[in-house]
Parts: C-alpha cells; sequence; structure tokens
C-alpha cells in the first residue's frame, strides 16, 4: 500500500485598522484560500465593506496588540493550516503554487511551519539592500501549532515544531511615498521604546548618538544599502532615525523626575 492522501485546507488571515487602500489587493491576492479571515480594529473607512465583498469572514473588534489580535484571529480559522498576511502585503502566483505543492507533499514528520521571503517595495521599486531583503517571515503554520507572543511591536510566532523555508515570495507594499514613513512613525517607536523600558532602566548620551550611527553605517554599508540608490539612502536613514527616536523616547520615559527643588 502507498502513503495515505492528505488533502489540506488553508485559511488566510489578516488584521486591519482603516486599510481600504490596501485590502482589496491582499485579499484579491489570496482568492485560492479555502477560507479568508479578517480581524477588523473598528475601521473608519471602507475596511470592512470590501473585505466582504471578496468573501472575507470579518470580526470587528477593539485593538488589544498585534500578537493578541492575530491570535483571537487564528481562533477564527477551521483549515488545518493557516497563512498570514499584512494587508499590505500580495500572495505571488510563485508562492501561491509553492504553497499547494508544499502542502499536496507534506507528511506528518516534516515541518509544522514555514518561513517565506519577503520582497520590499519602497517608493514603487523593491530594495534588496539594508537589510530588507530576503527578511524572512514565519507565516504558515499548521493550525493549533503556533500563538504569537504579547510584545507591543515585532510579535513573534511561537512555534511547536519544527520550521521549514519556501522558497517564492511575499510582496511588501510598505511605504510608497516619504510620508507613509511618518504615518506609521510615531507609533511604532512608542510601541518600540515602550517595550524596550521593560529591559532598560536607563538611557545614556552614548545610546542616542553612537546606536542610530551604527545602525546607520551597518545597513548603508555592510548591508548593502547604497547599491539601491537614491531609495537605499533614505531607507537607511529612517531606520537610523527610528533607532534614534525610540531611545529618545526611552530616556524621556526613564529619566529622574526633577525634584521641587530643582523645579524653582
Amino acid at each position: 500500500m502507498g502513503e495515505p492522501a492528505y488533502k489540506f485546507t488553508v485559511a488566510c488571515l489578516v488584521i486591519t485598522k482603516n486599510e481600504e487602500r490596501n485590502i482589496a489587493d491582499c485579499l484579491g491576492s489570496a482568492q485560492w484560500a479555502d477560507e479568508l479571515i479578517v480581524v477588523d480594529a473598528e475601521s473608519r473607512d471602507k475596511t470592512v465593506e470590501l473585505a466582504r465583498t471578496y468573501g472575507a469572514k470579518v470580526f470587528v473588534r477593539p485593538w488589544p496588540g498585534f500578537g493578541l489580535q492575530k491570535n483571537f484571529g487564528m481562533a477564527q480559522a477551521s483549515s488545518d493550516w493557516i497563512l498570514i498576511l499584512d494587508a499590505d502585503e500580495r500572495v505571488t502566483e510563485e508562492l501561491r503554487g509553492e504553497v499547494r505543492t508544499c502542502l499536496e507533499q507534506w507528511r506528518p514528520g516534516a515541518p509544522v511551519a514555514y518561513r517565506i521571503p519577503r520582497r520590499n517595495f519602497f517608493y514603487g521599486a523593491w530594495v534588496r539592500g539594508g537589510g530588507v531583503y530576503p527578511d524572512y517571515q514565519v507565516r504558515l503554520f499548521r493550525r493549533g501549532l503556533a500563538q504569537y507572543n504579547d510584545v507591543a511591536v515585532h510579535e513573534n510566532l511561537i512555534v511547536d515544531g519544527e520550521i521549514g523555508t519556501l522558497v517564492e515570495h511575499l510582496d511588501h507594499y510598505t511605504e510608497r511615498r516619504i510620508q507613509d514613513h511618518f504615518k506609521k512613525f510615531g507609533l511604532y517607536t512608542t510601541l518600540a521604546a515602550e517595550e524596550k523600558a521593560k529591559k532598560v532602566r536607563a538611557v545614556s548620551w552614548s545610546d542616542l548618538a553612537f546606536r542610530p550611527l551604527v545602525i546607520g553605517v551597518k545597513t548603508y554599508l555592510l548591508k548593502g544599502g547604497y547599491r539601491d540608490g537614491v531609495r537605499g539612502l533614505i531607507v537607511c536613514v529612517f531606520a537610523s532615525m527610528y533607532t534614534f527616536v525610540k531611545y529618545a523616547k526611552l530616556w524621556d520615559t526613564t529619566k529622574p523626575v526633577p525634584s521641587q527643588l530643582d523645579r524653582r
């Protein structure tokens, strides 16, 4: 007798907040999935309406944090496997085919989750240098064998089992214009500073002076940001600025409170 045949189903999960510009293309790239699930954090635009037109099951609830919102969405899925997408990401045809082939060939003992290389598009072009490629993301996993941790930003997926690696790309249309950086900048640096404050109790002048400089040199020179021309330079400068602002906010929250005598 041959090996038993397995037919697995896939749920695609997206968490959203005011993503009417992105959600249609995102869900359009995932129409091949057996389930489409959107967990929306009380959007004020047409995100929910658009998601429903693409056949998604939509759950609207207050924002508890990135990891907890995704965990809630994962609990709503009934498929065997779950694929996590951000609203500004797209599943390429090549990746769709690789996922299908991977799951058709899957057998017990194979990896229970897969990391996917991600192409990040800044200002209309794919940026390869600066440490932003291949930008592996663990996004495909067996339902019930993975859970996100609860951190303020850059949450991690904790997988109970082996993680494999796919070849084909997930496309990420991140900052399309310079102002897009600033839309995220304030929130993400605040969340990052709050998370850092759980471990760091004091910030020195050297943190503010040298950490951003190290990030700038590392991303632009050592990781090849210069190869992407002006786009690469801008991406690397923003990475350096992000580090500076994060530590500046951390300093602001950890500095000693002046006494009444100091205030006079």
